[in-house]
């Protein structure tokens, strides 16, 4: 609840009686999750009529609910752990790993300290590698460049402080090439084009950034049409992106704001389901096939494809590839036939 002011003074209406407490103060504190509440209620920070009380008890009316202030996050920090890698290459200067889908890059947001510190790609690095550049910091050892949490494909990590410099240098002087994979909704009116617009955090949704606003840093991306599909389920597009910048959600934010949002992405205006057309034919054709009436990816359809760089102690030009993964493969082919641009 940051930039709130405490205590929160609430009264509890005869409509409220018999509400949990927990469901309660969701209702009146905005922007804040059940879970982060419930743990402001464990944490002693939730007084009903001066009293502690446990997230399920149940209002009465005229209950005098107050919060005293927020709760107490867990320290974000790395933690070595055996989490299963699919590593692309390795050598004594740097790795190239492929990156699953829902994992987080390093320590950050969430509730608990599961939520926060597990489960990361800098853990499972710390657990395969033992030690990794010191440059990133204490929470991001190794980390040159990130890639969003439901964003799958290549990340390069330093293992050593030289590379991890050089490799930065390449990132900031756009040496580094990379090529995105991205499943946008409709069709796009050009074959080829390049976004050159400035982003910057939204002004009022602070997880959202925004080509709206002025003052932005420079973000250009360049997209072509690889494959178009027209179904059951509508009109999309597959096409490969390639950035001169990196910016938070950059390719998400841009394609978001031509009106073609990536498939999945919910935050910039993606439905969270794709539901079939109401055509006879194409409802005919889902019931001989049997295929459902609607299709849900629980991630973003985004896949960091390709990398391209210079080696950071030869200089050798290394490139690498992954193609798309199973589930990504798998919703392209429920979406029918595709048309080669």
């Amino acid at each position: 609840m940051p930039g709130t002011t405490y205590p929160i003074n609430l009264k509890a209406e005869a409509a409220d009686s018999g509400k949990r407490l927990d469901q309660f103060l969701v209702s009146h504190v905005p922007d804040v999750s059940r879970a982060r509440i419930q743990q402001v209620i464990e944490q002693g920070q939730v007084l009903v009529n001066g009293v502690r009380e446990k997230p399920s008890y149940k209002l009465r009316p005229n209950d005098s609910v107050s919060v005293l202030g927020p709760a107490e996050r867990p320290p974000l920090r790395a933690v070595a752990e055996d989490i299963a890698l699919d590593l692309v290459y390795e050598d004594a200067d740097f790795a190239v790993i492929d990156k699953p889908a829902g994992m987080m890059v390093h320590a950050g947001a969430g509730a608990t300290e599961d939520e926060r510190n597990r489960g990361t790609l800098v853990n499972a690095l710390l657990h395969r590698f033992g030690a990794l550049s010191a440059v990133g910091g204490e929470l991001r050892p190794g980390i040159v460049h990130r890639l969003d949490r439901e964003t799958s494909g290549l990340i390069v990590v330093a293992k050593n402080d030289l590379a991890h410099r050089k490799l930065a240098e390449q990132f900031s002087s756009r040496i580094v090439k990379k090529k995105y994979l991205a499943l946008v909704h409709g069709w796009l009116k050009a074959d080829v084009g390049t976004i050159d617009a400035a982003i910057s955090r939204d002004a009022v949704r602070r997880t959202r950034m925004t080509t709206r606003r002025s003052g932005g840093r420079e973000a250009v991306s360049h997209w072509k049409v690889l494959q178009k599909y027209d179904g059951p389920y509508g009109k999309f597009t597959l096409v490969e992106v390639k950035i001169d910048t990196g910016r938070t959600h950059q390719i998400r934010v841009h394609m978001a704001s031509l009106g073609h949002p990536v498939v999945g992405d919910t935050l910039y205006g993606a439905p969270r389901e794709v539901k079939r057309c109401s055509n006879r034919d194409v409802k005919k054709h889902l019931e001989q096939s049997g295929e459902a009436g609607t299709l849900a990816l629980d991630r973003n359809f985004l896949h960091a494809a390709a990398i391209e760089f210079l080696h950071p102690g030869t200089g050798e030009r290394m490139a690498f590839a992954r193609p798309l993964p199973p589930d990504l493969e798998s919703f392209l082919a429920h979406l029918g036939a595709g048309q080669s641009s």
